[in-house]
């Protein structure tokens, strides 16, 4: 397996069914016991280090089922968003509500699942995960118990 292959199916867990996405997301929830900062390194390193494989895979740019580091990348955005000693529960819902808006794809993230190129293959994953933090956020700042 070359580099560009491993990174987009993070060594191979793309291949796995069912859900391949699903995953690829379930992988990255550890690092919610790291804390919101190591998360947003997280993604911000999973979602450069995405860019750079599609546009070295031409096939990668029809966004196959077997990428799935732009799953990880937008949830690990998605676990910024949890306080430092956030519960699991909180975990579990911001898992929840990244698979949510990555498979509905509403707005924004419909738009960009669109796009095509390496852009297009990334970015729906990232506002899924970027969309999923804001509401978590809001969450928080309503008070619940985390």
């Amino acid at each position: 397996m070359n580099l560009p292959t491993a990174v987009l199916s993070l060594g191979g867990l793309g291949r796995l069914r069912p859900a391949p996405g699903t995953w690829a997301s379930a992988l990255v929830l550890p690092a919610a016991l790291l804390g919101p900062w190591w998360c947003l390194a997280l993604g911000v390193g999973f979602s450069v280090a995405g860019l750079w494989a599609v546009s070295r895979l031409p096939e990668a740019q029809e966004d196959p089922g077997w990428v799935v580091v732009d799953e990880a990348a937008g949830q690990c955005l998605a676990l910024a968003a949890l306080p430092p000693d956030a519960s699991g529960w909180w975990v579990l819902l911001g898992f929840a509500l990244f698979r949510a808006l990555d498979i509905v794809k509403p707005g924004p993230i419909g738009w960009a699942d669109r796009m095509e190129g390496s852009l297009g293959v990334m970015l729906d994953d990232i506002l899924a995960g970027l969309l999923a933090a804001a509401a978590l956020l809001a969450l928080r700042a309503l008070g619940l118990p985390h």
